[in-house]
């Protein structure tokens, strides 16, 4: 009833987009400075300078949410595709930055290509994107919440819009961070993915996918810190406060946090 109460609320909606795409992008960010730490490559150096400045601009869209509430200072769909805007410039920073510091040779990476992913890198990063919103899905059903009714994703189409949504802040901690762990340590290699199909398409191989299953759960169950768990956790886990967090938004008006990588 609640979730439904709040599809109403468009103040309370964009305060939740902006927070998630706010949490994703410092994510991306902690992760590019953690391996550039030591290359101090330029064109990284530049994407985190662009990605603070993305990271101040969705910063100032608090102004309308603070805005006395009446029907003209609503957020309004302009705003959300004016955070959506910045989403996907940051992104446009982000995944080149990416593919500059994978250091095995046999991989190259430039942008992100779905639907079908076009090489290596995108088909492991779809992957990794499909088993994380799996959990993310799994653990709003255990929490008993709707997972049809999102805030940063919206559709008239029946999928888990709430799922993509709290997707956002751990696709570079757990999927972007796995990806590039297997290809700089040569865990992967590019025999282990299929030919283009027809529509150009490339995957895993069967036997390298379950490879890829196994240390996926690995990062998974990677213990990290949570400011509502007073010991380390796994990521799942993790998840799960999220989830959490979300609930006590959504009940008692707790201004909803997401999850930040500190290193």
């Amino acid at each position: 009833m609640a979730q439904y109460q709040r599809l109403g609320d468009a103040r309370w909606q964009m305060t939740i987009a902006r927070t998630i795409v706010s949490g994703k992008l410092w994510n991306s960010k902690q992760l590019l400075l953690k391996l550039n730490r030591r290359r101090n490559l330029a064109g990284v150096d530049a994407a985190i300078a662009g990605i603070k400045r993305d990271l101040r601009a969705i910063e100032a869209l608090r102004a309308i949410e603070a805005l006395p509430a009446c029907a003209s200072a609503e957020p309004s769909a302009a705003d959300l595709s004016q955070l959506r805007g910045y989403e996907g410039i940051a992104a446009a920073r982000y995944f080149p930055a990416l593919g500059q510091l994978i250091t095995n040779a046999a991989f190259k990476f430039e942008r992100r290509t779905r639907r079908p992913p076009t090489d290596p890198v995108n088909s492991m990063l779809s992957f990794g994107y499909t088993l994380l919103f799996n959990n993310v899905l799994s653990l709003l059903r255990v929490e008993g919440l709707n997972p049809y009714l999102g805030n940063l994703h919206r559709s008239e189409r029946h999928e888990a819009q709430l799922a993509f949504d709290l997707v956002e802040e751990f696709r570079s901690p757990v999927v972007d961070t796995l990806v590039l762990k297997l290809i700089n340590q040569q865990a992967i290699a590019p025999d282990d993915f299929t030919p283009p199909n027809a529509a150009g398409g490339v995957y895993l191989t069967e036997v390298a996918r379950r490879r890829f299953l196994q240390q996926f759960e690995g990062r998974m169950m990677l213990a990290v810190r949570h400011p509502d768990a007073a010991e380390s956790v796994p990521y799942r886990q993790a998840i799960q406060l999220q989830v959490r967090r979300y609930k006590r938004s959504l009940l008692e008006d707790v201004p909803y946090e997401t999850f930040r990588r500190l290193t």
